[in-house]
């Protein structure tokens, strides 16, 4: 028989905590094996690619989405995936005037939140697992895109932004012999 402790505990919370706390101990285990911060920014972002593209077909198979009509549904898209998955919420802001491009803010760094960066690592794109994932993710539907961070929490900046910019849409091919 399990005890009651009479505490109620918000699970989504200590899921983003874990998440965030195990994120922090394989970054620091990557600055270790590589000890090259430009290196730890490729190995993160594509770790983050990979897992983008395993993670969307779970996206779409739980949200019953259909595709997006242009790049402004696609951002929301992406804003609903953050919130589902990391429960965070990003503002959609700073359109280019082709709306080509566009910034998911961030009020703090969603995978940052016990982080304090050494003075060695301050060109660390400590979050560059996000670029990777959104890439990875948009490139399973077929748009071809740019991600950077423009600013970070973790870099002294107010928020933390994320920049992603259309390149193309990617076209589906079939292979040789198989038309």
């Amino acid at each position: 028989m399990s005890r009651q402790t009479g505490r109620i505990t918000d699970i989504k919370k200590v899921s983003g905590e874990l998440f965030s706390l195990t994120y922090g101990a394989l970054v620091a285990q990557i600055l270790k094996d590589y000890e090259n911060v430009e290196e730890v920014n490729r190995q993160l972002e594509k770790m983050g690619y990979n897992i983008g593209v395993r993670i969307v077909e779970d996206y779409l198979s739980r949200t019953n989405t259909t595709k997006c009509t242009d790049f402004r549904e696609t951002s929301e898209k992406l804003q609903q995936a953050m919130k589902m998955y990391l429960n965070v919420s990003p503002q959609i802001t700073s359109w280019s005037p082709a709306n080509d491009e566009f910034s998911l803010v961030f009020e703090s760094n969603p995978v940052g939140e016990f982080v304090e960066l050494p003075e060695n690592c301050s060109n660390l794109k400590y979050a560059n697992i996000l670029c990777g994932v959104v890439r990875g993710a948009l490139e399973m539907v077929h748009l071809e895109v740019a991600t950077s961070f423009v600013q970070d929490n973790l870099q002294g900046d107010n928020v933390t932004e994320l920049r992603v910019k259309f390149l193309k849409k990617i076209e589906d091919t079939v292979p040789p012999g198989d038309d």
